[in-house]
């Protein structure tokens, strides 16, 4: 095994938050190495469904001296973001090496050990961890899961609405991705069914700054307390846009509550209800990637990590670790003042 490669800080991911740390690092003068795990530039973008466009896409917020691109609406956005973070990486100097997968992370004295699938190992002084949550499906444990017959996906996998024609469709989730879903899906499909543990709420409005701080900060609360964070857009609400309009309107959009069992052929209620059903699709959400952060010992008993700092980047339990892309700088709303943050307190660390 080679000796590690040794630098002041690592930041693993190379996504919004990721790419952001790296631009506020760069502007105070911090020496600093990218690891990303992707092929190419562009995180999770790269995987979304190709019938998610730039029109249809739920906010992009712009990055460090940058704006979104001018995009058609309809360019897919796997295609469009990509090409921007590309050209953010190009333009802003950011040298990010890829493929690397990190398995984990360890402490040695008063340095962090990333030792990658390949090998490799990086030596570092402080750690902005910006893996995103793609890579962590969440599948619900449903009883009868393992015996349904017929076809079973995620989100993570959904390949658009084509392959759901004349088949019987329940969706199970209640955030903008499975609305998305059912509406692309349901012109196609002999039937849909939208099922949901808690009722959807639907917000009317434009999605602003003082809504967006307001979301920022109830997932803010539950990880200053260690609490397993829920996503920025799990309390935001649902947009009433004229398509979702349309959905409820037309009985698409109807929500039933969640089934207790999965069968053979369907789903079933406690109540004796049943529904046939040829495919299932859980719009379930994701959790964050930090299996690799698992030898440090981070997460406090109620299974979240407590966070501090000024704006809870810092992981209270070891300051030489930031988290970006984790609680309120989960999603594109906190993405960039996280990172700003994170560089920050990389600084003071280093400094003392």
């Amino acid at each position: 095994m080679n000796d590690p490669r040794r630098s002041d800080v690592l930041v693993i991911g190379a996504g919004q938050a990721g790419l952001s740390v790296s631009h506020h690092l760069d502007r105070l003068g911090l020496q600093h190495l990218v690891l990303d795990a992707e092929e190419g530039p562009g995180g999770a973008w790269r995987h979304r469904w190709p019938t998610l466009t730039m029109g249809t896409v739920n906010g992009i917020r712009e990055l460090p001296d940058s704006t979104p691109p001018a995009a058609d609406a309809d360019e897919p956005a796997n295609r469009a973001i990509p090409e921007w973070f590309g050209t953010y990486e190009r333009d802003f100097g950011i040298e990010v090496e890829r493929p690397v997968r990190i398995r984990r992370v360890t402490s040695v004295g008063d340095r962090l050990l990333a030792h990658a699938a390949d090998g490799r190992s990086w030596s570092v002084r402080a750690l902005a961890n910006a893996t995103g949550t793609w890579r962590k499906p969440f599948w619900p444990s449903v009883p009868g899961r393992d015996s349904f017959t017929g076809t079973q996906l995620h989100t993570h996998d959904y390949p658009g609405p084509q392959p759901f024609a004349g088949k019987r469709v329940v969706v199970v989730g209640g955030g903008i991705s499975a609305v998305q879903h059912l509406l692309e899906i349901a012109p196609l499909a002999a039937g849909t069914l939208w099922v949901t543990r808690r009722p959807p709420i639907f917000t009317d409005g434009e999605f602003g700054e003082e809504r967006g701080r307001a979301a920022v900060a109830m997932v803010a609360d539950r990880v200053s307390k260690g609490l397993a964070p829920r996503s920025v857009v799990s309390v935001t609400g649902l947009p009433l846009t004229p398509a979702v309009r349309d959905g409820i309107h037309s009985g698409v959009l109807n929500r039933l509550p969640m089934f207790s069992a999965v069968t053979a052929d369907g789903v079933a209620w406690s109540d004796g209800r049943r529904c046939r059903a040829d495919v299932i699709l859980w719009a379930t959400g994701f959790r964050h990637n930090l299996d690799h952060l698992a030898p440090l010992h981070l997460r406090s008993a109620d299974g979240g990590i407590v966070m501090d700092g000024q704006q809870l980047t810092r992981v209270a339990k070891d300051h030489r670790i930031q988290l970006v892309g984790y609680g309120p700088g989960a999603s594109t709303i906190g993405a960039n003042r996280a990172g700003r943050a994170a560089a920050r307190e990389i600084q003071r660390l280093l400094d003392s």
